[in-house]
């Protein structure tokens, strides 16, 4: 399997990049404009701006296309991403681009970065009870299932998550996480989520070590190839293959 397919397995598919700062980024609107129309030069199908709160300034391509791209700006990140590329170069050339542009249009220093996100994300379409089908695929022989096999029991909320350290000194971290759409107060009501899918979302942290100067870009290139060697030899056949395929046996009961 090649990381551009990673589509194919899924609904949607999303990569997106998170810079987390420790100062607050700047709001004047000659600024906030002046970044995002250097982003929308670079991608000109980028035409609705809008803001959203006080302090969040959002910029993004017709959602209704299926694939676009989007980016904010909030009190201390920013956010990129592209929902359904058709290859990881059309997203990983935008995130590149806000790397580039926010130290001298942002003022956001090496020393103001605080984190650097890269998340893969992926939705999976599923009537019923998420819950149930996120248990069935991913705890059966877990020490969980125990507690499936008292009486009457069902699952009504289960959305598992994990963060490991990928290095010695904890400054590079992995993230997993499933998330169930289905409301705890009615697990059964299947026309009540016909609409809402089963989240998938992994993501690789790293936070500049005190030892040396932090490169964004370096650091997130660096981070893209992790992200998609573990989606290969981790993430998806231990957690989206049981899922689709759960959801497929689901389908025809």
């Amino acid at each position: 399997m090649t990381s551009d397919s990673f589509s194919s397995l899924c609904d949607d598919f999303y990569v997106d990049m998170y810079v987390n700062t420790e100062l607050e980024l700047p709001n004047e609107r000659d600024t906030v404009l002046a970044f995002f129309e250097r982003i929308q030069k670079q991608f000109p199908t980028m035409g609705c701006f809008y803001r959203r709160g006080n302090h969040e300034y959002c910029l993004e391509e017709d959602r209704n296309q299926g694939q676009y791209r989007w980016l904010s700006l909030e009190a201390d990140h920013i956010s990129s991403g592209v929902v359904n590329p058709s290859n990881l170069d059309i997203a990983y050339c935008q995130h590149k681009l806000v790397l580039e542009c926010m130290p001298y249009m942002l003022s956001v220093s090496q020393l103001d970065i605080d984190s650097l996100d890269v998340t893969f994300a992926m939705d999976f379409d599923c009537a019923g009870n998420h819950d149930e089908v996120i248990a069935e695929a991913l705890l059966g022989q877990s020490a969980f299932n125990a507690l499936l096999e008292l009486p009457s029991a069902k699952p009504i909320v289960c959305s598992p998550a994990m963060v490991i350290a990928l290095s010695d000194d904890c400054c590079t971290q992995a993230r997993c996480s499933v998330e169930s759409k289905t409301s705890i107060y009615e697990p059964d009501r299947k026309e009540e989520i016909t609409d809402e899918a089963i989240s998938l979302s992994f993501t690789i942290r790293r936070y500049p070590s005190p030892a040396e100067k932090f490169d964004a870009i370096k650091s997130f290139e660096q981070q893209c190839r992790l992200a998609e060697e573990l989606m290969v030899e981790k993430i998806i056949p231990n957690f989206v293959v049981p899922l689709t395929e759960t959801i497929a046996q689901k389908r025809l009961r």
